[in-house]
């Protein structure tokens, strides 16, 4: 306890003694009235009404007052510095209502023997516990009587948020939702509150108003204002607040992070401020561990199940595994079904230039499986579900494998419409990518699913070579592409293939011409000059110019269908990189 006793009464400029009710910070707080039944002031009078007000801590406080009263204080003080001086006293108690104080407490019969009526109606007007206390009454056994009860109900208050934050983990480890931590905070704080996703889809609820979300959201014409810091606390977590304007309502949010990456939202809207004590803090502290606790629990089950999932279609595609009973349990426990016809897709995909990076802004970034398979995977089932087909894919490195649904309509059809879908959803997102696509249909026989995909791949492997700007390619199409591969094993063909076209190739790169390019489309266009020049944009003589060069350097004659065929099978090869010059 501090008293100042001067002579000559020399005001000093400021006497105040400020002790917190709690180290780390405030709690909770006690009632006023509880502070009042301390037997050290059985001898109080109440001079104004009994406000449910809360305190938080107690101070000695002489005039002046400037920032040494916080909120919810009890303000001791011996009127010393105003004595009989009714505008001083005035100010004084202006003063230390503006800075929020719960009680003022005068000790009488030294310089103060009564509080004015218009000192004890401002304090009426403002909702402040007036106290008078008998001057003999030391302020130091107040002050420790008042801490120890402080001291008291924070103890009780740690114990009962430790419960708490018992219950919220509780609650994830023994298999409970979001709703679940929802209900607890709602119950412990009557703060109606709401949980979502890093989607920004609401998960929970608890007493939320849903047209706030919508507006959060951007389903409602309405804008949400991100305003400024405007909770006065000192819990920690009171800085990590986002608060929304949203008309004349408040909204605030707390972001749900694990592993440094936003998993969700919390959002809470008390109906004052006040709500939002220290103890209330706690409280949503623990339920945003509880909340980042159950998404990566959430997390891990859903990349479990996906590895489990891309294991089984791998193993599916790639090996020689017969659909029998065990399988098809296998598979339904992972929710596929194998008895229904499946044709077989592979594709890989190129992004130009920056493309990769637009096309993963279109996913949300705070996504646990934030990548471009994961991303191109929603696309491939969103297309399925679109078109009422089952679809099952993975990825092998980088090689997309889908196992479409496929029914009475064609196979060919069936894949057309479906990559159809796809392709358009991806370009939507991003302009610059190219696919490549291999296509098998529906194979009767024990290794259905292997033989499919084996099929698909060479596709996808011709369709690259022969489609440099994407395409597909149907395994169905690819006879001839086969037949050539099967040829090029042979060391005799491959001499051939270097004796006719190394001339061509040694010509094109020291001339920078196009001479297989020319006749590639010549024999396209069945040997027509005229189609042929219009095709590649030239004049006919300039054409003409090239074939003879051709036939030049070749020694093969265009008009001799033997030659012809030699030429084109040649190229072709070239073309595929099955004969290196």
């Amino acid at each position: 306890m501090v008293r100042i006793f001067s002579s000559n009464f020399m005001i000093p400029k400021v006497v105040f003694v400020t002790l917190m009710a709690a180290q780390g910070g405030p709690n909770m707080g006690v009632c006023v009235e509880e502070v009042l039944q301390l037997p050290i002031l059985k001898d109080a009078k109440v001079k104004t009404g009994l406000f449910q007000r809360r305190v938080d801590w107690i101070s000695v406080i002489e005039t002046p007052v400037e920032n040494f009263v916080r909120d919810h204080e009890f303000v001791l003080s011996t009127g010393i510095g105003c004595k009989e001086d009714v505008d001083a006293l005035e100010e004084y108690v202006k003063d230390v209502i503006y800075s929020r104080a719960s009680v003022i407490a005068f000790a009488m019969g030294r310089y103060m023997y009564k509080i004015p009526d218009r000192i004890l109606k401002l304090a009426e007007e403002n909702q402040v516990v007036m106290v008078e206390i008998p001057w003999e009454v030391r302020f130091g056994d107040i002050l420790q009587d008042v801490l120890r009860l402080l001291h008291q109900k924070k103890d009780k208050e740690q114990q009962y948020a430790e419960e708490i934050r018992q219950e919220l983990v509780n609650c994830v480890l023994n298999g409970k939702g979001l709703q679940d931590i929802a209900d607890i905070l709602y119950h412990h704080t009557g703060i109606p509150n709401a949980v979502s996703d890093c989607n920004q889809q609401i998960r929970s609820t608890r007493n939320f108003d849903r047209y706030f979300i919508d507006v959060l959201n951007g389903r409602k014409q309405e804008q949400a204002r991100l305003e400024g810091p405007s909770i006065v606390s000192d819990h920690p977590l009171s800085r990590s607040v986002d608060h929304f304007q949203i008309g004349r309502e408040s909204c605030y949010q707390l972001t749900i992070q694990s592993n440094n990456k936003t998993q969700g939202y919390l959002l809470f809207k008390p109906k004052t401020t006040d709500m939002l004590t220290w103890f209330a803090f706690h409280i949503l502290e623990h339920a945003l561990t509880a909340c980042a606790l159950y998404f990566v629990k959430e997390n891990a089950i859903e990349m479990t199940e996906i590895r489990l999932k891309e294991n089984f279609l791998l193993n599916l595609a790639k090996q020689k595994t017969g659909v029998d009973k065990r399988m098809l349990s296998k598979a339904s426990l992972l929710g596929y079904d194998l008895d229904k016809p499946y044709l077989c897709l592979t594709g890989v995909f190129e992004f130009v230039s920056s493309a990769e990076d637009d096309f993963l802004s279109f996913t949300h970034q705070d996504s646990t499986f934030h990548n471009q398979h994961y991303a191109i995977k929603k696309e491939v089932i969103y297309a399925g579900a679109v078109l009422g087909r089952t679809v099952m894919t993975t990825f092998d490195e980088q090689k997309m494998i889908i196992f479409l649904e496929t029914d009475g309509i064609k196979s060919e059809e069936a894949a057309n419409q479906f990559l159809d879908l796809v392709e358009r959803r991806l370009h939507e997102r991003v302009a610059d990518i190219k696919t490549y696509w291999g296509i098998s249909v529906h194979k009767e026989e024990m290794y259905a699913f292997h033989k499919s995909y084996e099929e698909a791949a060479i596709a996808l492997s011709i369709g690259e070579q022969q489609y440099p700007e994407g395409g597909r390619t149907f395994f169905s199409d690819t006879r001839m592409n086969r037949l050539l591969m099967a040829l090029s094993h042979k060391s005799e063909i491959n001499d051939i293939v270097k004796e006719t076209l190394k001339p061509l190739i040694d010509y094109d790169q020291k001339r920078q011409t196009e001479l297989i390019h020319t006749f590639t489309v010549y024999n396209q266009h069945n040997c027509n000059v005229s189609q042929t020049a219009r095709a590649l944009n030239l004049h006919r003589q300039s054409l003409l110019h090239r074939l003879r060069n051709i036939e030049h350097l070749t020694g093969l004659s265009l008009l001799e269908s033997d030659d012809l065929f030699l030429m084109e099978l040649s190229v072709r090869l070239w073309l595929m990189k099955k004969v290196d010059i």
